[in-house]
């Protein structure tokens, strides 16, 4: 992708206006007749911004949807709409490479999902979209390198955890301004928890969301963020979800409380979740849910360089284990065998010279008890040990192994052992827990180390262990990644300062991390 100090990252480092809104050159580009024609829409039917994701060599996933009353449903009609769309391989959109008309249906809310293909591998583009006589924000993207590119870099931001309630989304700001060429999000986009009367911010509604016109606008409320919204039309997303996005700890069809959840109301709760998911997020017609099912695992390639698995952890789970014995069951999956093949595959048969794998929750063992015996952290992949260790031994025959995490809200950078019940066991990858955007809000730290520093002896395979907001940033070349933990001082005003809490580096074939 594109080096951090090259002029194109930093001539968009001082065009952040136009990104944002239509530039002043955005001219409507329909004829005088079409534009007649067209159904008048109200101001702000395109509050929720614009999107993109999932970068091909050749293609990229175009979104918006239309709202002009989006924490009421939308405040659409409920007919179709044709949205205009247009991607140009300048800001100002002086070449066109590709143009078209795409129906906002009301069956899907109005989303938009174009995905554009034919496209130069390796290059940035600037896209808009226009509906009703109103013009959308500009954003801008980037295609994947070529498939036989390895050399270049490729700069990944890794983010997950953004509790509306908890905070401002301030470390986008940041993000936004480092330029990656991919952000990679990693569940709980949404939480789904009830208002709170104290919160910096409160939710929406009266409650938790169960039916899609309420998953619809938690949905919306969180993308009236204003830093979520910048970094979505600064740079194309690559997401996943984790429990939040649904129900607090669910597995598959069993919600975290059957007793309140009858089966049947929890898989409706499921259609309208997964539903409301895709209509948000920009993503192929491979996600278009099938009631309550919905295609999140997918294989993304960048050249030869990196070869991302993005892992769904959810729907083909067990129900966790509540004991030490349950967790070492050989019967309980994490990912359903379907999955679980396509995976092993993946990493078996792969060109790249990075193999990372998108994973909602930690890889690496968590032992919360201090002194002899464990005590795991079961929603993790420490509840599914069978599982976790055979992935653990592939990976010493996979090229460099690299798992990026979020779940936590904490930073855990951490060695991936062959056994974790073998202390001299070798070291066979590395894993990065990303922390949160704002779940948890801003800790206190001190309280956060009495609780936490007296672990580390028993885990000695964490290298990092921090409570700071945030996220971070990975430049990935040949010879190895370099990371940057980057955080925030507060997320409780609209402003916050950055910075760089530490420096990390995997070399490539030598398994593991290092603090620089």
């Amino acid at each position: 992708m594109t080096a951090a100090g090259s002029p194109d990252r930093r001539r968009f480092l001082t065009a952040g206006a136009a990104v944002l809104g239509a530039a002043a050159s955005a001219q409507l580009w329909l004829p005088a007749t079409a534009r007649a024609a067209a159904t008048a829409l109200p101001e702000g039917v395109f509050s929720l911004g614009v999107a993109s994701g999932d970068p091909l060599p050749d293609g990229i996933v175009l979104w918006t949807r239309l709202a002009p009353d989006p924490l009421n449903g939308g405040g659409m009609p409920d007919v179709a709409v044709p949205v205009e769309w247009e991607l140009a391989e300048d800001e100002r959109f002086r070449k066109v490479a590709r143009r078209g008309t795409a129906q906002a249906r009301p069956e899907y809310g109005h989303s938009v999902h174009v995905d554009v293909r034919g496209l130069r591998p390796g290059r940035r583009y600037w896209y808009r979209f226009r509906a009703g006589g109103r013009l959308s924000p500009v954003g801008r993207t980037r295609t994947a390198p070529h498939p036989r590119s390895s050399g270049g870099e490729l700069r990944l931001a890794l983010a997950s955890c953004q509790n509306w309630q908890h905070g401002w989304f301030t470390p986008y700001a940041d993000m936004l301004a480092q330029d990656p060429d991919v952000v990679l999000f990693v569940g709980d986009y949404i939480y789904e928890s009830v208002p709170s009367a104290t919160a910096p911010r409160r939710h929406e509604g009266t409650g938790e969301p169960y039916t899609l016109e309420q998953y619809r606008n938690r949905y919306a409320q969180y993308r009236s963020d204003p830093d979520l919204a910048a970094m979505h039309a600064g740079a194309p997303f690559v997401v996943t979800f984790d429990d939040h996005e649904v129900d607090n700890d669910f597995a598959g069809e069993i919600p975290q409380d059957p007793a309140k959840q009858p089966h049947d109301a929890f898989v409706a709760r499921l259609t309208a979740a997964y539903q409301a998911y895709y209509e948000h997020m920009p993503v192929r017609a491979t996600a278009v849910p099938n009631g309550p099912h919905i295609r999140m695992h997918r294989r993304l390639e960048f050249g030869r360089l990196a070869r991302l698995n993005v892992l769904d952890t959810r729907q083909y789970r067990s129900d966790q284990a509540t004991t030490q014995a349950g967790a070492m069951d050989p019967s309980l999956t994490l990912l359903g065998a379907a999955q679980k093949q396509w995976l092993l595959d993946g990493l078996q048969d792969s060109p790249a010279r990075w193999n990372l794998i998108a994973s909602q929750i930690m890889m690496a063992e968590t032992d919360l008890l201090v002194g002899a015996g464990k005590q795991w952290f079961y929603d993790a992949w420490d509840g599914y040990q069978a599982e976790r260790n055979r992935f653990l031994k592939e990976f010493r025959s996979v090229r460099n192994p690299v798992v990026l995490t979020g779940d936590r809200h904490l930073t855990m950078v951490s060695d991936l052992k062959e056994d974790f019940a073998d202390p001299a066991s070798a070291v066979v990858g590395a894993e990065f827990v990303g922390t949160s955007i704002s779940s948890n809000g801003d800790q206190d730290q001190d309280a956060f180390r009495r609780e936490w520093d007296p672990r580390r002896a028993d885990n000695p395979h964490w290298k990092l262990l921090d409570a700071h907001r945030g996220y971070h940033l990975f430049d990935i070349r040949r010879d190895g990644i370099d990371a940057q933990v980057r955080v925030v001082d507060t997320v409780r005003r609209q402003t916050a300062v950055p910075s760089t809490l530490a420096r990390l580096r995997v070399e490539a074939g030598r398994p593991g991390v290092e603090v620089v």
